[in-house]
């Protein structure tokens, strides 16, 4: 770990300026917590108006402290903060946690107010942790530290927790404790200042301590120092995220809450994934893994057992796993025997294997000691609904002794809270994860089995390209003379090939002849595209292309709605910088048109066209524009006249668009031989072949 983040995370003293005998201050409350909680080395309260808190010497400032301090934790008022770093620095301290508020996340002066305070520490070559923060927790033994406000006492653990949000840190400290999850460490971000969470991920990165990460973020301070961290770290130990801000109200909040600028949720989505990190939608979700990957165990596949004594749950979980990816898949006919062997003659045997109600401890374990050692399983979900007659807390007893040297992770469902309470918790002192529903445990199996994908991709290579930056800021440099904001296709190619990308070779010509003339050049088969949003692909001879460029046939003048976007025999593509750059500088690239919009783009799309088709969204867009453009015939709804039925064809054979009206120009491209190309979803393994078919 950095010496200067152990200050912080291992430090071996600590003052709290701004220690109160105030009841309700927090001043108190963190000083309290301290001591409480045991902190290992000497605790300095720092109050001029007391002469001792908690019965311990207080001391007017940072400079009457006659020893050396590593933490100082600032709980004073804004307009106090300053001249309280200032003190630390003559001090000699080597960390801050300023809990103090009204900072960045104010806006204005305040903004300005943690700019200097920011570049006052790092001129000093401390690190801080705030401000308008919660505070810091290690459980580490030899150390013991809880330097917040929070009311929960944490109980030790594997997991190092990073919050941007103090308020939840509370609710995270307090679930974690009723779940039975352990915390190493806990660190509440605040408005990261300074120390960002990519400072304390790369910390736990060798920390023995550290089992899981689990981080709720709003905003990204580095998103490419974030990837690079990430990655690595990420090969190691799981890392777990919850993002928030993802829409534009919540963005606002974001803002107004820590001074976070959030971003899309697609951009995120592309940047965790890259990073090997694991998204999760809730908090819940968070911690149902959380508790999983406390095992230390992965399954080697994605087949997944279910030992249960009643069916409902059963097929509960067997519909959560089937819908998550995973596979239950029916038991060997040798261990089915096994099972027979040793079950009554009412149980099923198949998988899921279902030992009816009146199965017992002895049942269970039975049960469990055929399925751990079955090559046909990756993992085991064991349910237990508790009848008044069975006793709970010796099933748990025979899971626990199962899962000790058992080779894949086995989860466990205790439902009937009642009767089954003292068998949860002896499965949590156990350390067996356990949830009260089948769905909880199957997104959680679902989610060691995706960062077991995760683990498995190649870590890859990053790319460097010979650029020629005159040229690239030549083409910019043109477009913005002339007020455009987006480039010609022209200035496109000129731009790409700066930077060494490949690209298939093109002719821009502007009536049939001159396309004629240039697919004989390029030799065919070519692809003839209108620039202003028309395509065919594969034209094979002179007369298909001469159509392309024909102008088309006019429509009827009576004003009626005509389709955007024609699919055609073909599909068109688009890509392009995304605008929102606070994830990360991004490119975006995906199918294009009305048919298939890139993600998200329904929110921003203008009035319908034709009448309302009556089928749900995801089942009618994009999926006919993509089989044409694949080969196969178009099998999508016909675009809609005037009069409810066909639109106008051009004489080329398509239905007319707006732009196609407009008489475009046209872009020929020959078309390159397709190859078998890589499915674009990470952890996928299928390839998509030249005639739309997957293997």
């Amino acid at each position: 770990m950095d010496s200067t983040l152990s200050a912080i995370l291992r430090p071996r003293s600590i003052a709290v300026v701004g220690a109160s005998r105030h009841e309700t201050s927090i001043g108190r409350e963190i000083l309290h917590n301290l001591i409480e909680y045991g902190f290992s080395g000497p605790l300095y309260p720092v109050n001029p108006n007391a002469a001792s808190i908690h019965s311990i010497r207080s001391y007017p400032s940072l400079r009457d402290i006659p020893e050396p301090v590593d933490l100082v934790v600032v709980v004073v008022p804004k307009g106090l903060v300053p001249r309280v770093v200032d003190d630390a620095i003559a001090s000699g301290a080597k960390g801050l946690v300023v809990i103090t508020a009204g900072f960045k996340e104010v806006g204005g002066a305040g903004e300005t107010a943690e700019r200097a305070l920011r570049d006052k520490v790092r001129a000093a070559g401390i690190r801080m942790v705030g401000p308008n923060c919660m505070g810091v927790i290690n459980t580490d033994p030899d150390v013991r530290m809880n330097a917040t406000f929070a009311a929960t006492r944490p109980e030790p653990g594997s997991a190092g927790f990073i919050s941007q949000s103090g308020a939840l840190g509370e609710v995270i400290l307090a679930h974690a404790h009723q779940i039975g999850l352990g915390i190493a460490y806990f660190v509440s971000m605040g408005n990261k200042a300074d120390i960002s969470g990519n400072d304390i991920v790369e910390a736990w990165e060798d920390d023995p301590r550290v089992n899981v990460i689990l981080m709720y973020l709003e905003s990204f301070g580095n998103p490419t120092r974030f990837l690079s961290i990430a990655r690595r770290v990420s090969r190691k130990k799981p890392i777990l995220a919850v993002k928030s801000g993802r829409t534009a109200a919540g963005a606002r909040a974001a803002f107004s809450h820590t001074g976070a600028l959030a971003a899309t949720g697609v951009a995120y989505d592309m940047l965790l994934d890259q990073a090997g990190v694991i998204r999760v939608e809730s908090m819940s979700d968070m911690f149902a893994l959380a508790t999983a990957f406390s095992l230390e165990r992965l399954p080697e596949g994605n087949r997944i057992g279910i030992l249960t004594n009643a069916g409902g749950p059963a097929i509960m979980a067997t519909d959560a796993l089937a819908t998550l990816g995973l596979e239950v898949v029916e038991l060997s006919a040798g261990t089915q025997e096994r099972l027979r062997r040793v079950l009554v003659p009412e149980a099923s045997v198949r998988n899921p294997v279902d030992m009816v109600a009146g199965a017992d401890g002895q049942s269970y374990a039975a049960a469990l000691a055929i399925l751990k050692d079955d090559a046909g399983l990756d993992g085991l979900v064991v349910i237990f609904v508790s009848p008044i007659m069975i006793n709970a807390v010796e099933v748990a007893r025979a899971i626990i002794h199962a899962a000790r040297d058992a080779r894949l992770p086995i989860l466990t469902c205790f439902m009937g809270k009642e009767q089954g309470k003292q068998g949860v918790e002896e499965l949590r002192d156990a350390g067996i994860p356990v949830y009260m529903f089948p769905e909880e445990a199957a997104r959680a199996m679902a989610g060691l089995d995706r960062y077991r994908r995760m683990r498995a991709r190649p870590e890859g290579s990053r790319r460097t390209f010979d650029v020629d930056h005159a040229q690239a800021e030549a083409v910019l440099r043109s477009a913005a003379a002339a007020g455009r904001q987006v480039l010609l296709p022209e200035e496109t190619e000129r731009l790409f090939r700066a930077y060494g990308l490949p690209l298939a070779p093109s002719r821009i010509v502007t009536d049939e002849t001159q396309a004629v003339a240039a697919a004989a050049e390029l030799g065919y088969p070519v692809v003839v595209k209108g620039v202003a949003g028309r395509g065919r692909e594969g034209l094979p001879g002179d007369a298909p292309v001469a159509a392309g460029g024909r102008p088309p046939v006019p429509g009827p003048e009576d004003g009626a709605r005509r389709p955007r976007d024609d699919p055609g025999r073909g599909a068109r593509s688009e890509a392009g910088r995304h605008p929102d750059v606070r994830p990360g500088r991004h490119l975006r690239r995906g199918a294009e048109g009305r048919g298939v919009p890139h993600p998200a783009d329904h929110r921003r799309r203008g009035r319908r066209d034709g009448p309302r088709d009556p089928r749900p969204r995801a089942a009618r867009r994009g999926a006919w524009c993509i089989a044409g453009g694949r080969g196969v015939p178009r099998r999508g709804p016909p675009a809609s006249g005037p009069d409810g039925g066909r639109a106008p064809r051009d004489r080329a054979g398509g239905h007319q668009s707006a732009a196609r009206r407009r008489g475009p120009r046209l872009v020929v491209r020959r078309r390159r031989p397709r190859a078998p190309r890589r499915a674009l979803t990470p952890g996928v393994p299928s390839t998509i072949m030249p005639d739309g078919r997957s293997s």
